[in-house]
């Protein structure tokens, strides 16, 4: 494998990712079905509408975990989208990402500022469920979650316990 063949794919994913939660698309997929066979469906559809429209991500706050390949990418497109980016990444080497991006110097100061978190790291012994109840704990309610690396980055239990929660 070559390190970071994938590493566009991946960014789009993510970014794909931001924009399904932001919008509600799947949400007004499945109520756009139900609209099948309607008689009236464009006064139906003006009506309705409303409730998918979401919100934009530009303005809002994305914290990168891990700054590789991936993590550049992802920030450095999701600040030309308009987004305030926060990068966190111990090992910093990379010289692409843009000087613009904040660094976080620690999980901490990162996780309460983001409205979404994006995580690209390897899985290790240090880095297996990093992301835990404590870590939830930290990040503000609703924060949008997105783990295009390794499942075992994630508690799962943890997870659904800040699903649940909000």
């Amino acid at each position: 494998l070559a390190p970071g063949a994938n590493a566009n794919a991946v960014k789009e994913l993510c970014l794909a990712g931001m924009f399904l939660a932001a919008r509600n698309i799947t949400e007004g997929f499945e109520w756009a079905k139900t609209l099948i066979g309607t008689e009236d469906v464009d006064k139906a559809v003006e009506k309705g509408k409303g409730q998918f429209a979401g919100t934009e991500i530009k303005g809002k706050t994305l914290g990168v975990i891990g700054l590789g390949a991936i993590g550049v990418l992802v920030a450095n497109a999701a600040e030309s989208l308009g987004m305030n980016v926060i990068g966190h990444d111990p090992f910093l080497s990379v010289k692409a990402l843009s000087n613009t991006i904040d660094i976080a110097d620690s999980l901490k100061d990162l996780y309460p500022q983001c409205d979404y978190i994006t995580i690209h790291v390897p899985v290790m012994d240090s880095t297996k469920a990093m992301i835990n109840a404590e870590a939830f704990a930290q990040m503000k309610d609703g924060v949008v979650f997105l783990n295009f690396a390794r499942d075992k980055l994630v508690n799962d239990t943890d997870m659904l316990a800040a699903l649940e929660s909000g």
